[in-house]
C-alpha cells in the first residue's frame, strides 16, 4: 500500500494525512467511502451464528426509559420478532467466523495489526441502538445495509463521563451531541477514543460493521508480560542453575513480626529486575502477548495440508491467526521464534500480507519449512493463497 496515495475510504486523504489529522484526534465522516459495500452475511445467517456457543453475541433492547441486555448464545427463539422496534443484535469477532467479514479488514492495513481487535456486526430493528456511550478505542463504523443516525459529541477525558444510574449498560447521562448524521450504505464514520456517540436505526434491517482497535491498559499489559516472563523462567528450569532461594542469616530477632523485612522486599525487587534484564525478554514477551488468540478461539488441527503443499500452492494465515514480528523475532498465536536473514524477510512478508506465494515458500530454509509445516498441521496456516 502506498501510504501517500489518497484513498476514497478516507475521504480522499492519504493514510499519512489521515493519521496526522484524525487518528486519536477528531472524527471523520466519509460519504460513500466504501461504495457498493454489502453485508458480509445475511440476516438469517447472522441470527444463526448468534446461537453458537463459539460466538460472542449480545441482545440489547430498549424498554421505555430503561434497557435490557442478554448475553449469548442466543438461539432464534430468544430474539424478538424483526418487526418489533427498538432492539439490536451485536455479534463480536465476525471476522473469525465469516471469510467475507475477514476480507473487510484488508482496507485498514495502514494500521498496525497488533492494534486491531475485531470486526463487530450490529443488526437493528427500527429505532434500535445501544444508547449514547463512550468507547476507549478507535473505531471505523461502516454502514452496510439500511440507515443509522449517529449523534456524536465532544471528546471526554477519563473521569468526566457520568452514567445513567441503574442501567445494565454504561449510558451517558448528559450527552450533548455536536454532530448529527444519517449514514446510508457505503458511508463510513471514524471515531477516536472518548467521543460520545449514539447510533439509532432509521427504518428496519439496519446493519453496521464496526472495525475496532484495541487499547490495552498499561497495568494489565504489564501484568501479562510479567506472567509470560515468569512462565518462561519456569520452562527453562531444567536447563538452568538451581533456583535462588531467599536467605537471611543476619536476620535479627524482631519485636514486630508483622513487618515485611526490607531484605525480602529487595529480594523480590531483584527477582523482577532479573526477569527484565534477560536479553530481549521484554520484546519477546510483548510479542507473545499481542499475538495471543482471543479466548474461545480454536483452530482445526490437521486442517492444513503438509509436505510439499506450501511449495506447490503457497500458504495463507487462518482468519483467527495473529502474526507479528520485531527486529529479532517472529510471533504467531502467542509463540515466538528467532529469525534472521531470508527466513526473517519472508516470515515478515507473511505477517504483513497474510499470505506467502509458492515461489516465496520455495525460498525458505529447511528449518523454516519444517516450522511452516507444523503451523499447517495446527491449522494456524492454510495451503493456498487468496484469490486476487
Amino acid at each position: 500500500m502506498d501510504l501517500n496515495q489518497p484513498l476514497p475510504l478516507l475521504g480522499g486523504l492519504s493514510p499519512v494525512r489521515f493519521m496526522r489529522r484524525h487518528w486519536h484526534k477528531k472524527p471523520l465522516l466519509v460519504r460513500q467511502g466504501w461504495p457498493g459495500v454489502a453485508p458480509p452475511l445475511t440476516r438469517a445467517a447472522l441470527f444463526d451464528l448468534a446461537g453458537s456457543e463459539d460466538v460472542e453475541s449480545r441482545l440489547v433492547e430498549r424498554r421505555g426509559d430503561g434497557w435490557r441486555v442478554r448475553q449469548g448464545p442466543l438461539p432464534r427463539r430468544a430474539l424478538p420478532p424483526v418487526s418489533r422496534p427498538g432492539w439490536t443484535l451485536l455479534v463480536q469477532g465476525l471476522d473469525l467466523h465469516v471469510p467475507a467479514a475477514h476480507a473487510m479488514l484488508a482496507p485498514f492495513t495502514f494500521l498496525p495489526a497488533a492494534r486491531l481487535d475485531d470486526l463487530m456486526l450490529s443488526w437493528a430493528s427500527d429505532t434500535g441502538g445501544v444508547g449514547p456511550h463512550l468507547d476507549s478505542y478507535d473505531v471505523f463504523l461502516v454502514q452496510v445495509q439500511g440507515q443509522r443516525r449517529w449523534r456524536v459529541g465532544p471528546c471526554l477525558k477519563p473521569g468526566q463521563a457520568a452514567w445513567q444510574p441503574g442501567q445494565p449498560l454504561k449510558i451517558l447521562r448528559d450527552f450533548q451531541p455536536l454532530h448529527d448524521w444519517v449514514l446510508a450504505p457505503g458511508d463510513l464514520l471514524y471515531l477516536p477514543p472518548g467521543w460520545g456517540h449514539d447510533g439509532v436505526a432509521v427504518g428496519p434491517d439496519c446493519m453496521t460493521c464496526s472495525v475496532g482497535f484495541r487499547a490495552p491498559a498499561q497495568a494489565a499489559l504489564g501484568a501479562e508480560i510479567l506472567q509470560r516472563l515468569a512462565d518462561a523462567g519456569d520452562d527453562d528450569a531444567d536447563d538452568s542453575p538451581p533456583p535462588r532461594l531467599y536467605r537471611d542469616p543476619r536476620q535479627p530477632a524482631t519485636a514486630h513480626p508483622g513487618q515485611v523485612p526490607a531484605a525480602l522486599q529487595d529480594f523480590a525487587r531483584q527477582a523482577v529486575a532479573r526477569l527484565l534484564a534477560q536479553p530481549l525478554a521484554l520484546e519477546r514477551a510483548l510479542g507473545e502477548v499481542l499475538t495471543e488468540p482471543k479466548p474461545h478461539v480454536w483452530f482445526a488441527a490437521g486442517a492444513g495440508e503438509s509436505g510439499a503443499a506450501p511449495v506447490a500452492s503457497g500458504v495463507q494465515l487462518a482468519s483467527a491467526t495473529r502474526m507479528a514480528y520485531d527486529a529479532r523475532h517472529v510471533f504467531i498465536n502467542g509463540e515466538s521464534f528467532r529469525a534472521s536473514g531470508r527466513d526473517a524477510r519472508l516470515m515478515r512478508m507473511l505477517a504483513d500480507t497474510r499470505y506467502l506465494a509458492a515461489r516465496d515458500c520455495a525460498r525458505l530454509s529447511p528449518q523454516a519449512c519444517e516450522l511452516l509445516d507444523d503451523w499447517l498441521g495446527s491449522g494456524w496456516v492454510l495451503a493456498g493463497t487468496p484469490a486476487v
